[in-house]
């Protein structure tokens, strides 16, 4: 058989302009059979990322029955997932392999691909993976207006305040060649208050993290309007400690002085020179990680939470940062969750688990995982408070863990 990639690859980005999310399992499926690639699936990962749930396929061609959901923990598709590899699970005498391939926007991973192939060489590789990224970029054009997308992605119903953060977060995942950034917000359904936020615009990277006071649908409206109004005075040019004054007023405007408030880090991080300048309005100092162990906390003269009015002077702290640092924001819903015995997780056990996992060598959006995992299993499953993280990363190594590597 000719395998003809660009066949494969310049019809499915033609037929994916006007084809919905139901369609691509089969329009997929259809181009993939260029190149010999057979009985393809779409698995997508939920929102807390502990299933792959299958895109139902229609007629796409599949021999078998395929599971509904598989386990990441311990499944070959699950394990492709956490290592962000391509994993392969030998067929039956005398039928096809089984390949899993990552599902990838940039470096956030949506999910697994699987394919059938007998015999494959270093073309098919190649054409897995090409395949791979174009049925990522696919659904994730079709994910933000897609309801199919999130009831598949979604294990349980969601409260109406996480319906809002979530819609107004940034993927949990961003690399380039200078900077990572990744983040983990519980919990899901339920989430109000909390908030992270990033953005590059040139050489700087814009980071904050967000808590507004209260655990409601209030919290959550808070919370959104005061990331809507710190991107806002961001894209006017306006610097850290005016941006969080405009904030406050926005809010004092809104609900009124010391009604609601939130507590908050902003920081930009030259990219280019590692010099990190923040302030913080009432929020837990970050905490840096440098050459695999816990250096210290940035201490920075804290202002007021945003919203109480108290006139306090606003102050920029700066750290330079070395090459492989690690940088923690944090909400006190981390920190503070408690076991059945009322111990809490606590700081120095937050980032001791950083470490240990970093150490291991796993990347760190899978770190950050596992992290919210064990928080949960440490709080029995039911947090009483959010929890969210956001870890910067300066010109480490974690972005060749980010893409996809082969067996």
């Amino acid at each position: 058989m000719v395998r003809d990639t660009g066949r494969m690859l310049a019809g499915l980005l033609e037929a994916g302009h006007i084809g919905a999310l139901e369609q691509m399992p089969s329009l997929i499926a259809k181009h993939a059979a260029y190149v010999g690639l057979h009985e393809v699936l779409i698995y997508l990962t939920d929102l807390q990322q502990q299933v792959l749930r299958l895109l139902p396929a229609g007629d796409a061609d599949t021999a078998d029955k395929p599971p509904a959901e598989l386990r990441i923990g311990n499944t070959v598709a699950g394990r492709g997932f956490m290592e962000t590899r391509i994993v392969s699970r030998p067929g039956a005498e005398g039928e096809p392999d089984h390949w899993w391939i990552p599902l990838l926007d940039g470096t956030e991973r949506l999910g697994m691909l699987r394919v059938s192939v007998r015999d494959a060489d270093d073309t098919d590789l190649v054409n897995m993976r090409a395949l791979a990224s174009l049925a990522a970029l696919l659904v994730a054009s079709k994910r933000s207006h897609s309801d199919s997308y999130a009831r598949l992605v979604r294990t349980r119903p969601m409260h109406v305040a996480a319906e809002m953060q979530w819609k107004l977060m940034p993927p949990l995942t961003f690399a380039h060649p200078e900077v990572v950034i990744c983040a983990a917000m519980e919990p899901a359904y339920e989430v109000g208050g909390d908030a992270y936020d990033y953005a590059i615009a040139g050489d700087v990277a814009h980071l904050g993290i967000f808590d507004a006071m209260g655990h409601d649908v209030s919290a959550g409206l808070t919370a959104s309007l005061a990331v809507a109004a710190c991107r806002n005075n961001r894209r006017q040019d306006l610097g850290l400690a005016e941006n969080t004054v405009n904030i406050e007023e926005v809010l004092i405007s809104e609900f009124g002085r010391g009604t609601r408030f939130v507590t908050a880090i902003l920081a930009d991080l030259d990219t280019s020179t590692g010099m990190l300048s923040w302030v913080n309005r009432g929020h837990h100092p970050p905490v840096v990680i440098r050459g695999g162990r816990w250096t210290t906390s940035l201490t920075c003269p804290p202002a007021h939470p945003m919203g109480m009015g108290l006139d306090l002077p606003v102050v920029m702290c700066r750290e330079q940062l070395e090459p492989g640092d690690r940088v923690l924001l944090y909400t006190d819903g981390i920190t503070e969750a408690r076991s059945a015995g009322g111990r809490e997780f606590g700081l120095s056990r937050f980032v001791d688990f950083i470490i240990r996992h970093t150490a291991d060598g796993l990347a760190a959006p899978e770190t950050l995982r596992r992290l919210v995992h064990g928080v949960l299993d440490y709080h029995d499953g039911l947090l009483q408070d959010d929890a969210t993280v956001l870890l910067v990363e300066w010109q480490g190594a974690t972005q060749s863990r980010l893409t996809i590597t082969a067996d």
